[in-house]
């Protein structure tokens, strides 16, 4: 049986509504045992009409920080002390900690999406100087930041809402002057395909229970890196289909892992490893839970 923890063990939690569907405890919870760390890190179900006290109460409720999910994201950035750029740069927050009692936020989904292509794709950023990004929501903001932050020269994002896609463009154009950055409706995109080096899919179609990915990679070139931020199931038929053509593939467990290693560390007080060790763990997980197929 395991020893309860001592009152000043750091715990930290996902905040989000809902948050049992997350898969962030059994990760960090996987980093404690392989340290060897007192702590824990658990769920926090809050409302969004919840979601401010929750948070001015964190550090009083024993909470060294912790992270947020939908719908809570950009709320939270309302709500810390100061962000980090990369925070501001995306008007979200999903990593809460505390420096000299003021809280703090971070959005490590950036850092999560670009360390899952260094890892599974090596090189990916020298042979990019076009990314198209399918999708205008909060995954594809922090995706098109990274992207430039890489130094991606052209980015064509693709919405079925033109509105949305045009005014993600011109926010990012003004932050990274002199990119070619373009808003672009769903009918656009065969015609963008055929010059397109990275495809990313941030929409959640593809994913168990949502309509599939009506888009066709065969016009992609052969060089072409295609990955989708969705996870489970663990390979969308967007990426299948790139496969079977013999196309680079990266898959969205990736980022999940990567984008949890800054808050353990801040919170902990080590930087831990994505290994294939935890990659496995959270896949048994999948496979056990949900066969692979449900979120």
């Amino acid at each position: 049986m395991p020893q309860p923890l001592p009152s000043s063990a750091p715990k930290a939690c996902i905040i989000g509504f809902p948050a049992r569907h997350s898969r962030s405890p059994l990760i960090h919870r996987f980093w404690l045992r392989q340290h060897a760390i007192a702590g824990d890190y658990g769920f926090a179900e809050v409302s969004p009409d919840d979601f401010p006290g929750f948070i001015r109460d964190l550090a009083s409720n024993g909470y060294v920080g912790g992270n947020v999910t939908v719908p809570h994201k950009e709320t939270a950035f309302g709500l810390v002390h100061d962000a980090t750029a990369t925070a501001r740069a995306l008007g979200a927050v999903n990593t809460l900690w505390f420096e000299d009692g003021r809280l703090m936020g971070d959005n490590t989904d950036v850092a999560g999406f670009l360390a899952s292509l260094d890892a599974d794709a090596p090189g990916w950023d020298v042979r990019t100087p076009t990314a198209t990004v399918l999708g205008a929501g909060g995954a594809a903001r922090a995706v098109v930041y990274g992207l430039l932050a890489r130094g991606v020269e052209r980015i064509h994002i693709v919405n079925r809402t033109l509105a949305r896609a045009q005014a993600l463009a011109e926010h990012f154009g003004q932050l990274f002057p002199g990119r070619q950055i373009a808003g672009a409706g769903w009918d656009a995109l065969p015609g963008l395909l055929p010059a397109s080096s990275l495809l990313v899919n941030t929409t959640s179609m593809g994913m168990h229970g949502q309509p599939t990915l009506d888009v066709d990679p065969e016009t992609l070139p052969e060089t072409a890196l295609v990955t989708d931020i969705v996870y489970v199931p663990l390979e969308t038929p967007l990426l299948a289909a790139a496969r079977q053509r013999g196309l680079r593939t990266v898959g969205g467990l990736g980022m999940l892992l990567h984008q949890a290693a800054p808050g353990f560390a801040r919170w902990f007080g080590m930087t831990p490893v994505v290994s294939r060790a935890l990659y496995d763990d959270v896949v048994a997980d999948l496979l056990a839970t949900t066969e692979g197929s449900k979120p």
